[in-house]
């Protein structure tokens, strides 16, 4: 297997904590990216540094100057960058209409546009060796937005457009983009959910007031009899790595619960998709 130099963000944790490290015990050099690495991640950031092939970098994702020095910083060690994982992300939950345009924003910033910043800076450089593989971590709710989820979903649609297109658009030059789909996992991000700034409509929707406290019941007893494992995605993230070029799905859900009902979407929308590119003279894309 070739030893790839991959950068991963948001690694203090999570998806990203495991994948790193996943990845680095294969001999991949890693460059794994998180905030703070002086200040509230300085046990992380150390932790990571220590383990064999992985280089922490403390990186701002909102920050374009930030991304950019993190980009140059690895083509000037390494001379290439063979693998971008988009895995930082923020959730939030609520009411739809308590969130304010700033909370969409911050939203989208953190879920939508940093990913941008790294594949725009990232390309040129896969471009240029015809080779490179962008894996952007989405979730089931990038195929269906689910109520009380609503402007998380959002952001993942938008990081799903934003990679379906992407996909055929650069495969024909060697770069594979590629998003994978988890479902509900423990994980701290979990943990770390984010409210809408005006709470003052919240009581406006009584009638539906049990079903926020449901749908987290049905998460647990997920939880319960699934017991779902982190691990599955950095798992499906080596996956993707170790494909052949060109090979790569378009989308590869990791969910053991109701990964099921995602998939069997996803297959029917590619009927669907297929039948328009093809309509608008893009079928040689399909190949």
């Amino acid at each position: 297997m070739d030893k790839k130099v991959i950068l991963i963000t948001g690694t203090n944790s999570g998806f990203g904590w495991l994948t790193a490290q996943s990845v680095a015990a294969l001999g991949h050099k890693v460059y794994a990216t998180m905030r703070d690495t002086e200040g509230k991640n300085a046990d992380k950031a150390k932790a990571l540094a220590e383990v064999k092939n992985i280089t922490v970098l403390d990186v701002s994702l909102t920050d374009e100057t930030s991304v950019k020095t993190a980009i140059d910083t690895v083509i000037a060690k390494e001379g290439t960058i063979d693998v971008l994982v988009n895995n930082a992300g923020i959730s939030m939950f609520g009411v739809a209409e308590s969130f304010t345009t700033d909370d969409l924003q911050r939203m989208m910033e953190v879920n939508v546009y940093a990913p941008w910043r790294l594949m725009k800076l990232a390309l040129p450089h896969m471009r240029k060796q015809s080779e490179g593989l962008i894996i952007n971590v989405s979730s089931g709710w990038g195929r269906f937005s689910a109520p009380f989820s609503v402007v998380y979903a959002a952001s993942k649609f938008a990081l799903e457009g934003l990679s379906e297109g992407l996909h055929y658009e650069v495969r024909p030059l060697g770069v594979d983009v590629a998003i994978i789909q988890p479902g509900a996992f423990p994980t701290e991000m979990s943990q770390k959910i984010q409210y809408g700034s005006d709470p003052s409509v919240v009581d406006d929707y009584e009638k539906i007031a049990e079903f926020p406290e449901k749908m987290f019941g049905a998460i647990g007893q997920i939880f319960e009899t699934a017991k779902p494992n982190p691990q599955d995605v950095a798992d499906a993230v080596i996956n993707l790595i170790n494909l052949p070029k060109g090979q790569r799905p378009l989308r590869t859900v990791a969910d053991p619960s109701t990964g099921e009902i995602i998939k069997t979407a996803n297959d029917a929308v590619k009927v669907e998709y297929d039948k328009v590119l093809t309509a608008f003279g893009m079928k040689d894309l399909l190949a």
